[in-house]
């Protein structure tokens, strides 16, 4: 007697079935990347760094920057990591400390806030020579008192200095805004800008109508400067100088002599000699 082997018929897999079976598997690769591209935004581990934003700046530049410092893994997923935190509506002028230990959202958070200034003011009162000039800058963070003084002797100014290689006098007094990474030529060459701005047409015609070159009209200005307490003494104290000219007599001006001898008036010593000791200063 034979045994007859039935078969079942082959299961039928339901659509839903294999719906959800492709919805998982996706899932699991969304999740995946998800994982992945949240990697990304992870600490870098570069160094400590600082990054300049300047006025204009865009997103786009300043990611470039961050990846060019390693400081994030990945342009694309910086975008939207700023653009999520809207950094782009927050940006603001300045100098930020950044550090490969930030995620790029620490990173765009610290960007969102306001930086340190990236200038640097320097006040240059009236009466100052090429040496306090040399010093201010130095102590303002650019360059050394000797490199100063250096580039400033041989700034040319020989339109109007005759050929002659001293800037003092034409050093117009104000406050002057420098960005932090400018270079000592850099100032030295806004500084002179800022001298030329003064030496319009007019001023030249004013000096002339009084025969004085240039040079002469602002080398007695200086000294005119140097005597006098107040601005009201001026006028005064160069009516003076004037009327000596005319008549050939020494100007006979005591900062003159300070200057030559490089020490400040007040500490000129008539029983030192000071005053009778040659310079090319001593009027």
């Amino acid at each position: 007697m034979h045994k007859h082997l039935e078969i079942a018929p082959p299961r039928r897999i339901s659509p839903w079935s294999i719906i959800l079976g492709i919805l998982s598997l996706l899932a699991l690769i969304l999740l995946a990347l998800i994982l992945y591209a949240y990697s990304l935004t992870g600490a870098t581990g570069a160094g400590k760094t600082e990054l300049e934003v300047e006025r204009g700046m865009t997103v786009s530049q300043i990611i470039s920057e961050l990846e060019r410092k390693k400081l994030i893994q990945n342009a694309d997923l910086a975008a939207l990591v700023f653009r999520y935190q809207r950094v782009g509506g927050k940006l603001k002028e300045g100098i930020y400390t950044l550090s490969g230990d930030q995620s790029m959202f620490e990173l765009a958070d610290t960007l969102s806030r306001p930086g340190r200034s990236s200038t640097v003011r320097v006040t240059f009162p009236e009466g100052r020579t090429v040496r306090d000039v040399a010093s201010g800058f130095a102590r303002a963070g650019f360059g050394t008192y000797a490199t100063n003084l250096k580039l400033l002797r041989n700034a040319s100014l020989s339109k109007y200095t005759k050929g002659k290689a001293s800037l003092e006098g034409f050093l117009f007094p104000d406050t002057y805004e420098f960005r932090i990474k400018d270079t000592p030529q850099k100032i030295v060459e806004t500084k002179l800008e800022r001298v030329k701005k003064e030496l319009t047409p007019q001023n030249i015609a004013k000096a002339k109508a009084l025969g004085l070159s240039v040079y002469e009209w602002v080398t007695l200005s200086s000294m005119v400067q140097a005597e006098a307490g107040n601005v009201a003494e001026m006028p005064q104290i160069a009516g003076v100088f004037f009327n000596r000219l005319e008549i050939g007599m020494r100007l006979q001006s005591d900062p003159t002599i300070a200057y030559g001898l490089g020490i400040g008036l007040p500490e000129l010593d008539r029983s030192r000699g000071d005053f009778v000791r040659d310079t090319p200063f001593n009027t």
